[in-house]
């Protein structure tokens, strides 16, 4: 039923760009550390940057075990659902990392993301995957689920933040700067958004 692909293109790029949501996946090198899965949405903060990159937006939330997992070991998987149309799941493994505020590539990263106010949603990084596996598999048991719109409540909370304040709300939240397995987490306090 499955089917492995070399590329992120055709067909699979397009069923991937048209999902407004989808799952990254990623843990520590320690047997007891704890594996995250996190559900990533908001339209245009997603994008295919040739046939094996992708990228997205890390947005200010309630931790960083994404962003301490890729830091340690660089592994993330992406997963994405069809829960509207026919039948399918594709899921992307690779190795991640999260480019920051300060890398000479943000600028031209954040480019790639023209509809999207970084500062309305307390951006705090990009973070880049290398797919090294492309597969999808059917989704026959995945459910029906209309999409309506996006939230508007991750812009209107951190809109009202500048880089000051949201240094001051990362740095008395647990396990943003360092992660719940104790691993370096978001580097603080973060640098300005380039111009």
């Amino acid at each position: 039923m499955g089917k492995t692909y070399e590329r992120i293109d055709g067909r699979l790029r397009t069923f991937i760009e048209a999902q407004p949501l989808f799952f990254t996946a990623t843990a520590p090198l320690s047997a007891d550390g704890t594996v995250n899965l996190s559900p990533k949405g908001l339209t245009g903060t997603f994008a295919v940057l040739d046939e094996l990159t992708v990228a997205y937006l890390d947005f200010a939330g309630s931790n960083a075990e994404t962003i301490a997992h890729l830091r340690e070991n660089g592994r993330i998987t992406l997963m994405w659902c069809a829960f509207q149309g026919p039948p399918n799941i594709v899921r992307v493994h690779g190795r991640g990392e999260p480019v920051f505020r300060d890398d000479p590539r943000f600028g031209e990263l954040l480019a790639r993301f023209p509809d999207t106010d970084p500062a309305s949603h307390g951006l705090r990084a990009i973070v880049v995957v290398t797919a090294e596996h492309i597969r999808d598999t059917c989704g026959y048991a995945v459910p029906y689920m209309s999409y309506d719109e996006d939230r508007d409540l991750h812009a209107r909370r951190f809109a009202r933040e500048d880089d000051a304040s949201l240094n001051a709300y990362f740095e008395k939240k647990d396990h943003i700067a360092t992660s719940m397995d104790g691993l370096p987490g978001l580097p603080l306090p973060l640098p300005p958004t380039p111009a």
